[in-house]
Protein backbone atom coordinates (compact mmCIF):
# COMPACT_ATOMS: atom_id res chain seq x y z
CA UNK A 1 0.00 0.00 0.00
CA UNK A 2 1.46 3.16 -0.62
CA UNK A 3 2.22 6.14 1.65
CA UNK A 4 -1.24 8.20 0.41
CA UNK A 5 -3.07 5.08 0.82
CA UNK A 6 -2.00 4.37 3.95
CA UNK A 7 -2.91 7.70 5.42
CA UNK A 8 -6.40 7.38 4.52
CA UNK A 9 -6.49 3.89 5.79
CA UNK A 10 -5.16 4.95 9.16
CA UNK A 11 -7.12 8.15 9.35
CA UNK A 12 -10.05 5.51 8.54
CA UNK A 13 -9.32 2.97 11.34
CA UNK A 14 -8.62 6.01 13.55
CA UNK A 15 -12.18 7.32 13.15
CA UNK A 16 -13.95 3.87 13.95
CA UNK A 17 -13.27 3.89 17.57
CA UNK A 18 -11.90 5.67 20.13
CA UNK A 19 -8.62 4.73 20.88
CA UNK A 20 -5.71 2.03 18.96
CA UNK A 21 -2.53 0.79 20.00
CA UNK A 22 0.37 1.20 18.20
CA UNK A 23 0.59 -2.53 17.80
CA UNK A 24 -2.87 -2.46 16.71
CA UNK A 25 -2.41 0.06 13.80
CA UNK A 26 0.47 -1.56 12.41
CA UNK A 27 -1.01 -5.04 12.47
CA UNK A 28 -4.08 -3.28 10.62
CA UNK A 29 -2.13 -1.32 8.07
CA UNK A 30 0.56 -4.13 7.48
CA UNK A 31 3.54 -2.28 8.78
CA UNK A 32 6.17 -1.56 11.99
CA UNK A 33 5.13 0.47 14.60
CA UNK A 34 7.81 3.04 13.94
CA UNK A 35 5.65 3.25 10.65
CA UNK A 36 2.78 4.20 11.80
CA UNK A 37 4.37 6.84 14.39
CA UNK A 38 5.77 8.46 10.74
CA UNK A 39 2.05 8.45 9.63
CA UNK A 40 0.42 9.74 12.89
CA UNK A 41 3.25 12.92 12.60
CA UNK A 42 1.65 13.27 8.62
CA UNK A 43 -1.51 13.51 9.80
CA UNK A 44 -0.91 15.96 12.61
CA UNK A 45 1.21 17.94 10.18
CA UNK A 46 -2.26 18.28 8.06
CA UNK A 47 -4.04 19.44 11.20
CA UNK A 48 -5.66 16.14 12.48
CA UNK A 49 -5.93 16.02 15.92
CA UNK A 50 -4.22 13.18 16.66
CA UNK A 51 -3.41 12.28 20.17
CA UNK A 52 -1.35 9.80 21.78
CA UNK A 53 -0.02 8.37 25.02
CA UNK A 54 2.54 6.23 26.19
CA UNK A 55 3.59 3.35 28.36
CA UNK A 56 1.54 -0.34 28.16
CA UNK A 57 -1.40 1.25 28.56
CA UNK A 58 -1.08 4.20 26.08
CA UNK A 59 -2.08 4.39 22.28
CA UNK A 60 -3.78 6.99 19.14
CA UNK A 61 -6.70 8.40 19.10
CA UNK A 62 -8.65 11.31 17.09
CA UNK A 63 -9.74 14.06 19.29
CA UNK A 64 -11.61 16.99 18.48
CA UNK A 65 -10.47 20.33 16.75
CA UNK A 66 -11.49 23.43 15.33
CA UNK A 67 -12.00 21.43 11.86
CA UNK A 68 -13.99 18.73 11.18
CA UNK A 69 -11.79 16.30 9.22
CA UNK A 70 -13.02 14.57 6.50
CA UNK A 71 -14.60 11.04 7.03
CA UNK A 72 -12.88 8.77 5.30
CA UNK A 73 -15.61 5.54 4.15
CA UNK A 74 -14.21 2.50 2.19
CA UNK A 75 -17.40 1.37 -1.13
CA UNK A 76 -19.31 -0.77 1.46
CA UNK A 77 -19.50 1.75 4.20
CA UNK A 78 -20.90 4.31 2.08
CA UNK A 79 -23.51 2.05 0.72
CA UNK A 80 -24.15 0.37 4.53
CA UNK A 81 -24.63 4.39 5.40
CA UNK A 82 -27.15 4.87 2.43
CA UNK A 83 -29.29 2.08 3.60
CA UNK A 84 -29.21 2.78 7.64
CA UNK A 85 -30.75 6.10 6.42
CA UNK A 86 -33.51 4.79 4.34
CA UNK A 87 -33.98 2.53 6.92
CA UNK A 88 -34.29 5.00 9.93
CA UNK A 89 -37.42 6.42 8.53
CA UNK A 90 -39.59 3.15 10.03
CA UNK A 91 -37.57 3.02 13.05
CA UNK A 92 -38.39 4.55 16.59
CA UNK A 93 -36.69 7.60 16.70
CA UNK A 94 -38.19 10.55 16.73
CA UNK A 95 -37.76 13.27 13.88
CA UNK A 96 -35.44 10.82 11.85
CA UNK A 97 -37.67 11.13 8.25
CA UNK A 98 -36.58 15.05 7.30
CA UNK A 99 -32.67 14.18 9.00
CA UNK A 100 -32.29 11.34 7.24
CA UNK A 101 -33.23 12.60 3.98
CA UNK A 102 -31.16 15.64 4.53
CA UNK A 103 -27.83 13.55 4.85
CA UNK A 104 -28.29 10.90 2.39
CA UNK A 105 -28.71 14.03 0.00
CA UNK A 106 -25.56 15.45 1.51
CA UNK A 107 -23.66 11.75 1.12
CA UNK A 108 -24.43 11.72 -2.50
CA UNK A 109 -22.82 15.08 -2.92
CA UNK A 110 -19.78 14.21 -1.69
CA UNK A 111 -20.03 10.53 -2.96
CA UNK A 112 -17.16 9.04 -6.21
CA UNK A 113 -18.78 9.19 -9.51
CA UNK A 114 -18.08 5.21 -9.58
CA UNK A 115 -20.49 5.11 -6.03
CA UNK A 116 -23.22 7.23 -7.40
CA UNK A 117 -25.38 4.96 -9.50
CA UNK A 118 -25.29 2.65 -6.62
CA UNK A 119 -26.82 5.43 -3.72
CA UNK A 120 -29.16 6.33 -6.42
CA UNK A 121 -30.73 2.95 -6.84
CA UNK A 122 -30.82 2.95 -3.03
CA UNK A 123 -32.94 6.13 -2.93
CA UNK A 124 -35.28 5.62 -5.30
CA UNK A 125 -35.67 2.12 -5.13
CA UNK A 126 -36.10 1.45 -1.09
CA UNK A 127 -38.51 2.87 1.43
CA UNK A 128 -39.06 2.51 5.44
CA UNK A 129 -42.48 3.04 6.27
CA UNK A 130 -42.63 4.40 9.74
CA UNK A 131 -45.12 1.76 11.93
CA UNK A 132 -47.80 3.13 14.04
CA UNK A 133 -48.01 2.83 17.47
CA UNK A 134 -43.75 2.12 18.12
CA UNK A 135 -42.40 4.26 21.06
CA UNK A 136 -40.37 7.22 19.47
CA UNK A 137 -36.85 6.97 21.51
CA UNK A 138 -34.69 10.89 21.04
CA UNK A 139 -31.84 10.84 18.86
CA UNK A 140 -29.99 12.60 21.54
CA UNK A 141 -30.20 9.96 24.10
CA UNK A 142 -29.56 7.05 21.46
CA UNK A 143 -26.15 9.15 21.05
CA UNK A 144 -25.04 9.87 24.30
CA UNK A 145 -25.93 6.01 25.41
CA UNK A 146 -23.88 4.97 21.97
CA UNK A 147 -20.83 7.12 22.62
CA UNK A 148 -20.90 5.54 26.79
CA UNK A 149 -21.43 2.03 25.39
CA UNK A 150 -18.41 2.64 22.83
CA UNK A 151 -16.35 4.49 25.28
CA UNK A 152 -16.83 1.99 28.41
CA UNK A 153 -18.39 5.12 30.70
CA UNK A 154 -20.69 5.00 33.27
CA UNK A 155 -23.84 6.91 32.40
CA UNK A 156 -27.02 7.84 34.37
CA UNK A 157 -30.29 8.66 33.49
CA UNK A 158 -33.82 8.13 35.25
CA UNK A 159 -36.03 5.40 34.36
CA UNK A 160 -39.34 4.75 34.08
CA UNK A 161 -40.34 1.08 34.96
CA UNK A 162 -43.66 -0.72 34.08
CA UNK A 163 -43.87 -1.46 37.83
CA UNK A 164 -42.63 1.66 39.40
CA UNK A 165 -42.10 5.39 39.21
CA UNK A 166 -39.02 6.82 37.80
CA UNK A 167 -35.85 6.04 39.63
CA UNK A 168 -32.14 7.56 39.35
CA UNK A 169 -29.71 5.13 37.63
CA UNK A 170 -26.54 4.55 37.07
CA UNK A 171 -25.11 1.83 35.23
CA UNK A 172 -22.31 0.05 33.06
CA UNK A 173 -23.25 0.23 29.54
CA UNK A 174 -22.68 -2.87 27.19
CA UNK A 175 -24.56 -2.61 23.90
CA UNK A 176 -27.85 -0.70 22.32
CA UNK A 177 -30.50 -3.18 20.57
CA UNK A 178 -33.34 -2.77 18.46
CA UNK A 179 -35.78 -5.58 18.57
CA UNK A 180 -39.50 -5.42 17.14
CA UNK A 181 -38.95 -1.75 16.55
CA UNK A 182 -38.20 -1.00 19.79
CA UNK A 183 -34.50 0.26 21.36
CA UNK A 184 -33.38 -1.23 24.37
CA UNK A 185 -30.15 -0.72 26.15
CA UNK A 186 -28.38 -3.43 27.76
CA UNK A 187 -25.99 -3.25 30.68
CA UNK A 188 -25.08 -3.85 33.84
CA UNK A 189 -26.05 -2.62 36.97
CA UNK A 190 -23.97 -2.21 40.02
CA UNK A 191 -26.04 -1.09 42.53
CA UNK A 192 -28.34 -4.06 41.66
CA UNK A 193 -24.83 -6.94 41.19
CA UNK A 194 -26.62 -8.01 38.17
CA UNK A 195 -27.63 -7.27 34.25
CA UNK A 196 -30.64 -5.69 33.04
CA UNK A 197 -32.72 -4.57 30.26
CA UNK A 198 -33.76 -0.97 29.96
CA UNK A 199 -36.16 0.20 27.08
CA UNK A 200 -34.25 3.66 25.92
CA UNK A 201 -38.33 5.17 24.98
CA UNK A 202 -38.65 5.29 28.73
CA UNK A 203 -35.11 6.64 29.38
CA UNK A 204 -34.70 10.47 29.89
CA UNK A 205 -32.07 12.92 31.27
CA UNK A 206 -29.44 11.11 30.39
CA UNK A 207 -25.96 11.84 31.19
CA UNK A 208 -22.24 10.38 30.88
CA UNK A 209 -20.59 10.77 34.32
CA UNK A 210 -17.06 10.12 32.65
CA UNK A 211 -15.90 7.69 34.52
CA UNK A 212 -14.33 4.72 32.67
CA UNK A 213 -15.52 1.32 33.83
CA UNK A 214 -13.83 -1.64 32.47
CA UNK A 215 -16.16 -3.98 30.45
CA UNK A 216 -17.53 -7.40 32.53
CA UNK A 217 -18.11 -10.65 30.66
CA UNK A 218 -21.63 -10.72 29.49
CA UNK A 219 -23.69 -14.42 30.91
CA UNK A 220 -24.55 -14.98 27.07
CA UNK A 221 -22.92 -15.97 23.88
CA UNK A 222 -24.18 -12.39 22.57
CA UNK A 223 -26.23 -9.44 23.78
CA UNK A 224 -28.88 -10.36 20.70
CA UNK A 225 -28.86 -13.63 22.70
CA UNK A 226 -29.55 -12.54 26.10
CA UNK A 227 -32.21 -10.07 25.11
CA UNK A 228 -34.16 -12.37 23.34
CA UNK A 229 -33.49 -15.13 26.37
CA UNK A 230 -34.23 -12.42 28.93
CA UNK A 231 -37.82 -12.16 27.09
CA UNK A 232 -38.28 -15.84 27.27
CA UNK A 233 -37.81 -16.30 30.54
CA UNK A 234 -39.76 -13.12 32.41
CA UNK A 235 -43.14 -13.67 33.96
CA UNK A 236 -45.67 -11.06 33.12
CA UNK A 237 -49.08 -10.65 33.83
CA UNK A 238 -50.79 -13.20 31.50
CA UNK A 239 -49.86 -16.15 30.22
CA UNK A 240 -51.09 -19.32 28.99
CA UNK A 241 -49.36 -22.95 28.33
CA UNK A 242 -50.15 -25.49 25.72
CA UNK A 243 -49.35 -29.46 25.19
CA UNK A 244 -48.91 -29.11 21.14
CA UNK A 245 -49.37 -32.30 19.08
CA UNK A 246 -46.19 -30.59 16.45
CA UNK A 247 -42.08 -31.19 17.09
CA UNK A 248 -40.86 -28.57 19.68
CA UNK A 249 -38.42 -27.70 16.17
CA UNK A 250 -41.51 -26.66 14.18
CA UNK A 251 -43.38 -24.77 16.93
CA UNK A 252 -39.84 -22.77 17.72
CA UNK A 253 -39.84 -21.90 14.44
CA UNK A 254 -42.99 -20.28 14.35
CA UNK A 255 -42.08 -17.22 17.06
CA UNK A 256 -42.17 -14.05 15.77
CA UNK A 257 -41.75 -10.44 17.61
CA UNK A 258 -40.73 -10.06 21.33
CA UNK A 259 -43.07 -12.93 22.55
CA UNK A 260 -41.72 -16.24 22.32
CA UNK A 261 -42.23 -19.11 24.31
CA UNK A 262 -40.42 -21.71 26.58
CA UNK A 263 -40.58 -25.17 24.26
CA UNK A 264 -39.85 -28.14 26.21
CA UNK A 265 -40.49 -31.46 23.86
CA UNK A 266 -42.30 -34.39 25.42
CA UNK A 267 -41.62 -36.31 23.06
CA UNK A 268 -40.13 -36.22 19.35
CA UNK A 269 -44.02 -35.34 17.76
CA UNK A 270 -45.15 -33.43 21.18
CA UNK A 271 -44.42 -30.13 23.43
CA UNK A 272 -45.04 -28.37 25.95
CA UNK A 273 -45.09 -24.54 25.19
CA UNK A 274 -45.32 -21.39 27.42
CA UNK A 275 -46.12 -18.31 26.94
CA UNK A 276 -46.06 -14.93 28.96
CA UNK A 277 -46.69 -11.17 27.58
CA UNK A 278 -47.90 -7.65 29.41
CA UNK A 279 -51.21 -8.01 26.67
CA UNK A 280 -53.56 -10.75 26.47
CA UNK A 281 -53.52 -9.60 22.63
CA UNK A 282 -49.98 -9.88 22.62
CA UNK A 283 -50.50 -13.81 23.49
CA UNK A 284 -53.02 -13.75 20.30
CA UNK A 285 -51.10 -14.18 17.62
CA UNK A 286 -48.40 -16.62 19.36
CA UNK A 287 -51.35 -18.80 20.49
CA UNK A 288 -53.14 -18.83 16.67
CA UNK A 289 -49.90 -19.35 15.30
CA UNK A 290 -49.19 -22.42 17.44
CA UNK A 291 -52.59 -23.58 17.10
CA UNK A 292 -52.65 -24.45 13.10
CA UNK A 293 -49.06 -26.54 13.56
CA UNK A 294 -51.33 -29.49 15.38
CA UNK A 295 -53.81 -30.60 18.22
CA UNK A 296 -53.62 -28.62 21.64
CA UNK A 297 -54.23 -28.59 24.58
CA UNK A 298 -54.72 -25.59 27.30
CA UNK A 299 -52.63 -26.82 30.55
CA UNK A 300 -53.01 -23.34 32.12
CA UNK A 301 -54.30 -19.51 31.06
CA UNK A 302 -54.96 -16.42 33.34
CA UNK A 303 -58.79 -15.60 33.09
CA UNK A 304 -58.49 -12.36 31.34
CA UNK A 305 -56.30 -14.31 28.63
CA UNK A 306 -59.06 -16.83 28.18
CA UNK A 307 -61.71 -14.49 28.06
CA UNK A 308 -60.07 -12.50 25.59
CA UNK A 309 -58.84 -15.04 23.28
CA UNK A 310 -62.50 -16.60 23.60
CA UNK A 311 -64.17 -13.52 22.53
CA UNK A 312 -62.09 -13.10 19.19
CA UNK A 313 -62.79 -16.79 18.70
CA UNK A 314 -66.42 -15.84 18.90
CA UNK A 315 -66.08 -12.75 16.26
CA UNK A 316 -64.11 -14.77 13.97
CA UNK A 317 -66.79 -17.46 13.77
CA UNK A 318 -69.38 -15.29 13.79
CA UNK A 319 -68.07 -13.63 11.00
CA UNK A 320 -67.20 -16.50 8.59
CA UNK A 321 -70.43 -18.16 9.41
CA UNK A 322 -72.33 -15.80 7.77
CA UNK A 323 -70.56 -15.97 4.77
Amino acid sequence: MDMPGRLLRLLSLLQSRREWSGRELADRLGVTERTVRRDVDRLRSLDYPVTGTTGTAGGYRLGSGTNLPPLQLDDDEAIAVALGLVGAVGGGVSGMADSSMSALAKLEQVLPARLRPQLAAVSSSAEAIPRPGVPQVSPGVLAVLARCCRNHEIVAFDYQGRARGATRRRVEPHQLLTLAWRWYLLAFDPDRDDWRIFRVDRISDVASTLHRFTPRTLPAADAASYLVESFVSAQYRHSVHLTVQAPAATVSATFEGVVRGIVEPVDESSCVVRFSADTPAMLLTQVAAVAVLGPFVVDHVTPETAAFIGQVGERLTQAFVTQ
